[in-house]
């Protein structure tokens, strides 16, 4: 917990998929841990660190709306690829029976504080003060390996590094049901859930998981 960061997201929209919807994307009221993490990993990753997110404070109220998207109706699979490289591995999206359009609900205008630390997974590379002095460099300098994004590429992240916490908009306890924690690749990728009872705008992401 002594190699902790703050770090200031926010964007015009945000899709955090429920697993539970198959056709039509609806989202999530708030922004996932492991949404989270992918966004921390996107500004600095390595292998011998791993994050660990411990609240996500939710800035802004919870707005939803409903837009449409263009989406492919099939992936490519690994049974068609061509390992002499003769043809692309690709899809053509401008097929008429490739491109689908399909609702999404999405969250408008959201702004959140990631709160979180990382851990040592391999003896190799553990100094903590390179890994924070090198995060907190690229964040303040806006550096990523890749734009990250709330949930969907075409909804990128701005964000910034924080060193006070601003007060939510958001008060009272409210509880948001169960939320995709992560995934455990170790074990099967095994889906992960927690409970999220949110309190003023903070969620504790330091709870129960259920698998």
């Amino acid at each position: 917990m002594g190699y902790g960061i703050k770090l200031r997201i926010w964007g015009e929209y945000a899709l955090f998929t429920r697993p539970e919807m198959k056709v039509e994307r609806v989202s999530y009221d708030v922004m996932t841990p492991s949404a989270a993490r992918g966004i921390l990993e996107a500004i600095y990753w390595k292998p011998s660190i791993r994050w660990i997110i411990d609240r996500i404070h939710v800035l802004k109220p919870i707005r939803f709306e409903n837009i449409r998207r263009n989406e492919v109706s099939k992936k490519t699979s690994v049974n068609n690829v061509d390992m002499k490289g003769n043809y692309p591995i690709s899809i053509i999206a401008d097929d008429s029976n490739t491109r689908q359009q399909r609702a999404s609900m999405v969250l408008r205008n959201v702004e959140y504080i990631i709160e979180a630390h990382f851990e040592f997974v391999s003896k190799e590379d553990n100094n903590e003060g390179k890994h924070l002095d090198i995060f907190t460099r690229r964040a303040k300098d806006g550096q990523c390996f890749h734009r990250p994004y709330f949930g969907c590429r075409e909804f990128p992240v701005n964000f910034e590094w924080c060193d006070d916490i601003p007060e939510s908009q958001l008060s009272g306890e409210q509880n948001l049901g169960f939320m995709l924690y992560d995934i455990d690749f170790i074990n099967a990728m095994t889906p992960q859930f927690f409970e999220v009872i949110m309190k003023n705008g903070i969620i504790n992401c330091n709870q129960e998981i259920l698998s």
